[in-house]
C-alpha cells in the first residue's frame, strides 16, 4: 500500500487502544481498564487533511522491576490484566519493532496520573530513534488535569499535547501536526515489477523456495522455525516481467507464540502482504493443513490480495496414501473460502514443479487486473438470475437492474439494486460464482458491493 505508518506507543493503561479506535473510525481494538490488555498490534487506515496513513495499535512498553522479572507477585499498581503478564516481554518488543518500522510515533501518556517512572523508560527507548515524536497526555478532560499535563515537558521531547482520545478533545490539533511530517507515499508507485510475497507459517520452507526460485543462497536457509526475521525484497526477471519476491517470517496465531526474535516479526509479514500483488500461501504436506494456515490465509483475504496455495516438501510424501487429487480436495475442504485458488505440489529441496510457481502467480495476477465489457457483464447476470430467482424476503424480492466494474485488483463489481438488505450471503456467492463461471478469475477474490437503485441511473 506504501501508506506512512504511525504507531502508537507507551506503557499499559494510557488509552492507546481508544485513540486507536477515534483515528481509524470504528471499534477494532478490544478496550479494558485492565493493564495489559493489548497484546498484538493492530493496524487500521486513517486519512487527515487528505493525508492517508496507517496506524498501529500497540501493546503497551512494560518496564518492570527486577521482582518481576524473577518471577515475584507484583505490587498492584503494576498488575496486568491477568492473562497478559506472561506477555510482557512481547509486548515490549513488539512496540519495539512498531517504533522501528513507523515513520512516527505518538507517545501517550496518562495526564491523570502524571509523570511516571514508566513513562521515564519509555522515554529512553524513544530517544533512540530519530523518528518524530508526538507526546499525548491522554485522558486530559478537566482544566485542572490539562494544566497538570504541562510536567511531561520534564521529558524533554518538545510540545506535549493535551488530549482525550474518549470525548475528542485535542485530538484533531495533535493530527493537524503529525500529517505535517508524514512522508509521501509515491514509492511504490515507481516499482513497476510484479510483487510476489511467501507467506506462511514458520518452517514450512518459504526461504528454502525463494532460494530455489533464484538459483542462489539470497536467504538464509535453516531447519529452524524462523530463521528468517525481516522481509526481504529480491528483485528478478522472468521471461522479461520484472519480478519482486518478498520473503517473510513465518505468521503464527495469537497465543502461540513463544519467546525469542521471530515472533516479533509478524507486522513486517503482514505489510509483506499489503504491499504484495500475489501472496504465495506455503503449505508443508507432511502437516497437512492446519488451523494456522488457515489463519495466515485470513490475512491475505482480509487485504483482497491473490494467492497460490504451494504444498511444499511433497517429495517426503507417501504418493500411494496421499494423491494429488486427494489432497487438493482437503485442501480446499480447509479453506473452503479460498476455493478459487490454484493449488500447486511442490519440492523446494528437489525443485519439483517449482518452475510452474511464477507463471501460475502471474496468471493470477492478470487475472486481478482483468475487466469484464459491460454488455457482457450485465448478460451474466441477467442469465444467473433468470437460472436462480433470488428468494424472498418479508414478501419482496431483490431485483438487479444492473451491474458495473469500476475497478480491479480486485475485480470489483458494483450491483445497483431495489434493496442492499434484501441479499443474502448465500445469493451473492451464487453471483460470485456465475461470473467466476464466465471468467475463472483464478486466486483472485472478487469484490461484491450492492447499491440502491438512484433516480439518476433511470435518466
Amino acid at each position: 500500500m506504501g501508506q506512512p505508518i504511525v504507531a502508537l506507543v507507551g506503557r499499559p493503561n494510557v488509552g492507546k487502544s481508544t485513540l486507536f479506535n477515534r483515528l481509524v473510525g470504528q471499534q477494532r481494538a478490544v478496550v479494558d481498564d485492565r493493564p495489559g490488555t493489548t497484546r498484538d498490534r493492530l493496524q487500521g487506515s486513517c486519512e487527515w487533511n487528505g493525508v492517508y496513513f496507517t496506524v498501529v495499535d500497540t501493546g503497551g512498553i512494560e518496564v518492570l522491576p527486577e521482582r518481576v522479572v524473577s518471577g515475584r507477585r507484583p505490587a498492584p499498581d503494576q498488575v496486568l490484566a491477568e492473562d497478559s503478564a506472561a506477555f510482557i516481554p512481547l509486548i515490549r518488543a513488539q512496540a519495539e519493532l512498531a517504533i522501528a518500522d513507523a515513520d512516527a510515533i505518538v507517545f501517550l501518556t496518562d495526564a491523570g496520573a502524571g509523570l511516571t517512572p514508566a513513562d521515564q523508560a519509555v522515554a529512553d527507548i524513544l530517544r533512540r530513534t530519530d523518528k518524530p515524536i508526538f507526546v499525548a497526555a491522554n485522558k486530559a478532560e478537566s482544566p485542572r488535569v490539562r494544566q497538570a499535563a504541562v510536567e511531561f515537558y520534564a521529558l524533554g521531547m518538545g510540545e506535549v499535547y493535551p488530549i482525550s482520545a474518549l470525548q475528542g478533545m485535542g485530538v484533531a490539533d495533535l493530527l493537524d501536526e503529525l500529517v505535517e511530517v508524514l512522508p509521501a507515499s509515491e514509492e511504490e508507485e515507481a516499482d513497476d515489477s510484479v510483487r510476489l510475497a511467501i507467506v506462511g507459517r514458520p518452517n514450512v520452507g518459504k526461504s528454502s523456495l525463494l532460494n530455489r526460485l533464484l538459483g542462489q543462497e539470497r536467504a538464509i536457509v535453516s531447519p529452524l522455525p524462523g530463521t528468517t526475521r525481516d522481509a526481504i525484497d529480491t528483485r528478478m526477471e522472468w521471461e522479461g516481467t520484472p519480478i519482486t519476491l518478498i520473503d517473510t517470517a513465518g505468521i503464527r496465531r495469537r497465543g502461540k507464540i513463544e519467546r525469542g526474535v521471530e515472533k516479533y516479526s509478524v507486522l513486517r509479514a503482514l505489510r509483506a502482504i499489503q504491499r504484495a500483488d500475489v501472496a504465495l500461501l506455503v503449505l508443508d504436506a507432511v502437516d497437512g493443513v492446519t488451523a494456522q494456515d488457515a489463519h495466515v490465509a485470513s490475512f491475505i483475504l482480509d487485504e483482497w490480495r491473490g494467492v497460490v496455495v504451494l504444498v511444499n516438501k511433497w517429495d517426503a510424501i507417501e504418493k500411494d496414501t496421499y494423491t494429488m487429487v486427494e489432497y487438493s480436495r482437503v485442501v480446499r475442504e480447509r479453506l473452503k473460502f479460498m476455493d478459487y485458488v490454484p493449488v500447486l505440489f511442490i519440492s523446494a529441496l528437489t525443485g519439483k514443479r517449482v518452475e510452474r510457481v511464477i507463471p501460475q502467480a502471474l496468471a493470477v495476477h492478470e487475472a486481478s487486473r482483468y475487466r469484464l465489457p459491460t454488455a457482457e457483464l450485465n448478460r451474466i447476470v441477467r442469465e444467473a438470475v433468470a437460472r436462480h430467482q433470488p428468494p424472498s424476503k418479508g414478501g419482496r424480492r431483490l431485483k438487479v437492474y444492473y451491474v458495473s466494474q469500476p475497478g480491479t485488483r480486485p475485480p470489483t463489481f458494483v450491483f445497483h439494486v431495489n434493496d442492499p438488505d434484501l441479499v443474502h450471503f448465500s445469493y451473492e456467492r451464487y453471483l460470485e460464482n456465475a461470473l467466476r463461471k464466465a471468467y475463472p478469475f483464478p486466486g483472485t477474490p472478487l469484490r461484491l458491493i450492492f447499491r440502491p437503485r438512484r433516480r439518476e441511473d433511470d435518466r
